[in-house]
């Protein structure tokens, strides 16, 4: 069974810091986009970061210089390091793969990911 896992959310004041984990069973992701993504209360789930399987990343703007995404393939685990977080960072945040090889996507529209997992709940107090 193909699953991913996510874990490492909590509430946290302005300013904190999170280390979001995803962890991958049932098959080999290890070629596969990873990424992250958020949704917010009465709004649209947006593409937070990505990591594709040769190890080029992407952030949305709104993260830039605060966040980092890693993954280390050997243990089928996906990391979003989060660092001066702030009160519009609050959402639920969501682990997802790719299984389709994309040559021409830049692979920043949530649409283009099959497999999610259940989402962890970050909540940053002001």
């Amino acid at each position: 069974q193909t699953k991913l896992v996510e874990s490492g959310g909590g509430l946290v004041q302005a300013g904190g810091a999170l280390r979001l984990s995803c962890q991958a069973s049932g098959r080999t992701f290890s070629t596969y986009t990873m990424g992250w993504f958020r949704q917010a209360p009465g709004k649209e789930r947006e593409t937070v970061a990505i990591a594709t399987g040769g190890g080029s990343t992407q952030y949305a703007d709104f993260v830039k210089g605060r966040f980092l995404i890693f993954r280390i393939t050997a243990k089928g685990t996906l990391y979003l390091q989060m660092n001066d977080l702030k009160p519009e960072d609050t959402a639920v945040y969501y682990c997802a793969a790719d299984s389709t090889p994309r040559p021409n996507s830049d692979k920043m529209s949530p649409d283009e990911y099959d497999y999610w997992g259940q989402g962890t709940q970050v909540t940053v107090s002001s």
